[in-house]
């Protein structure tokens, strides 16, 4: 892997003075180019052993580029607040937008690498997280980021004369530590190790280039030339670049599907529901405060139709919870800023840390629905998206995170009953648009775009629950209940000992029927037992009159008595 990059590759000054003002000249013209055209970000990986150079081909490049329009991310170990986010969460963080180079110095491979020449990783984890790293690439590719990935290669020999060199230098002493010579004696295990990962992470959408470091020269002549050359080929390539990577979906033949098939007639009574609401929300307050919540994060999605009752729910989500503890994220039509990013970064930004909760209101699925329905992205866009969605909820929940996903759904009678009211209520008028109408109209298109999201989409680490919402009641607690009995599982808690009233499933007629009657029975065993109330109170007041006429005429005898017994004067 390494051989062509230890012929001891060299370049004299006289050709490198020829070089280098025609290489400056059409790198500042390219990027120029870059940033007019502003349809794709560049992102340029450093990588190699030490002592190889790699700081100061990133030198080079500012030199010979406008500084202004790149950017340079070094990564070391992580950080307190990045071990509390998942663990590419620093890595999209620090993406350039679109029209713009961005330089990583120390990039996503560079932890892996040292964990495994540590031993702390095993060859099977490594090897998963190279093909983990694949798919990230991939998506970036995609997205239409332009990814150049450098390996910065010394022999042992050549490292060790470099080392030597640098440590001699009083201006560069200072980058040579004890930590760059033990590494040193690592060499053959990083050789296994670098040689391993570039042979599985060398693919066709983001290649490895090796180049020799040993002649500075070179060095910076081939890395700047071929990112000159990628740069220029890019910009030149009008074909589309995108293409789909989905099966075609298999057809509904008996037209039933994971939501013609609920049952929307599931209902409760107001009584059983503040019943059920006490009793979940006081279970939620306890789960986020049971020590085991600290390693681990919630994220709460919900999508659903319009009129469905999400923000409703949320609200009684939000009641059991500290408000210190979560954070609400309303998702609606990206900005600018988020349109030159790939399209999973704005929510990547948001992801809560560890011990935190994080409710998104609209989610990532706006990209296989909305998006898919409305023609707002390619077809080849949305059909990756799945496989990009679901390896990012993978990566939330191998960090610690518990993704829990609500689809609310309502039949298309309760929704214009929903859309009517809003309409003429004058606080709930903000809720109903132009476009909630229109969108009635694609009820087909938009069915059938849930039901292969959730076919797609429900994993066992971040399953669908759909909540049946013609009834807002009975979904505000099968949401409640859902985020109990999935927080009980993930942190091992015995589930909740007290009774549990069982759910209604009777038809909503007979519900409302069986109420009625409970209701009448209720104030017929009222008014008997105010009858009684009052038989009872006129008997005690009549005995009290009695006592006390008995007291009065009793107390006149004594005065008539005494008035008898006083002698004549």
């Amino acid at each position: 892997m390494f051989e062509s990059a230890e012929l001891g590759h060299k370049i004299d000054k006289e050709t490198f003075k020829v070089e280098e003002p025609k290489l400056r000249a059409a790198l500042l013209e390219t990027q120029f180019q870059l940033r007019e055209n502003g349809s794709f970000p560049v992102i340029i990986l450093i990588s190699g052993v030490d002592g190889s150079g790699k700081g100061e081909t990133i030198n080079v490049l500012y030199e010979w580029m406008d500084p202004r329009y790149l950017s340079t991310h070094a990564f070391y170990a992580p950080t307190a607040e990045e071990r509390a986010h998942p663990s590419m969460w620093r890595y999209w963080r620090a993406l350039p937008p679109k029209g713009r180079i961005g330089i990583f110095a120390g990039s996503w491979y560079s932890h892996p690498i040292a964990e495994r020449i540590g031993n702390s990783l095993s060859r099977s984890d490594f090897d998963q997280r190279m093909d983990q790293l694949n798919r990230f690439e991939a998506m970036l590719v995609n997205e239409g980021a332009l990814v150049l990935k450098f390996w910065i290669h010394l022999s042992k020999d050549a490292q060790r004369e470099r080392l030597k060199a640098i440590e001699a230098n009083p201006l560069t002493r200072w980058r040579v530590t004890k930590t760059s010579w033990d590494r040193l004696k690592t060499y053959d295990k990083m050789q296994e190790v670098a040689g391993h990962l570039l042979r599985t992470t060398n693919t066709p959408w983001a290649p490895w280039i090796i180049v020799e470091g040993t002649d500075d020269r070179y060095r910076s002549l081939t890395v700047g030339k071929t990112i000159l050359d990628s740069l220029q080929k890019r910009l030149a390539d009008k074909r589309d670049q995108n293409s789909p990577v989905a099966p075609p979906f298999s057809p509904r033949i008996d037209r039933l599907d994971v939501l013609s098939s609920l049952d929307m007639t599931q209902s409760l009574t107001k009584k059983v529901y503040e019943t059920e609401l006490s009793t979940w929300q006081g279970r939620l307050a306890e789960l986020m405060r049971h020590p085991e919540f600290k390693k681990r994060a919630l994220i709460l999605a919900f999508e659903g139709s319009d009129a469905a009752g999400k923000g409703g729910a949320i609200r009684r989500v939000m009641s059991a919870m500290d408000a210190r503890q979560y954070q609400i994220i309303p998702v609606a039509a990206p900005t600018e800023e988020e349109r030159a990013q790939p399209y999973l970064w704005r929510f990547w930004r948001h992801m809560p840390r560890l011990g935190r909760v994080a409710i998104f209101d609209r989610t990532w699925y706006g990209r296989v629905l909305v998006e898919r329905v409305e023609g707002f992205c390619s077809e080849a866009d949305w059909l990756r998206a799945y496989s990009e969605i679901n390896d990012f909820e993978h990566d939330l929940w191998h960090a610690g995170g518990i993704v829990v996903k609500f689809w609310l759904q309502i039949s298309d009678e309760e929704q214009l009953k929903r859309f009517e009211e809003r309409a003429k209520i004058e606080h709930k008028r903000f809720k109903i648009t132009e476009e909630d109408w229109r969108n009635r109209e694609k009820a087909a298109a938009y069915h059938e775009a849930v039901c292969d999201m959730i076919d797609r989409t429900s994993s066992g680490t971040a399953p669908w629950t759909i909540v049946e919402s013609n009834d807002k009641l009975f979904a505000r607690i099968k949401v409640l209940r859902t985020i109990c009995e999935r927080l009980e599982k993930e942190l091992k808690v015995e589930p909740m000992k007290e009774p549990r009233v069982l759910i209604a499933r009777a038809p909503k007629a007979e519900v409302a029927k069986e109420a009625e009657a409970k209701d009448v029975k209720e104030e017929h065993e009222s008014k008997v037992e105010h009858a009684k109330q009052t038989k009872t109170q006129r008997a005690n007041a009549l005995r009290a009159e009695k006592a006390r006429a008995a007291k009065e005429a009793k107390e006149a005898k004594a005065v008539e008595a005494g008035e008898k017994a006083r002698p004549v004067a």
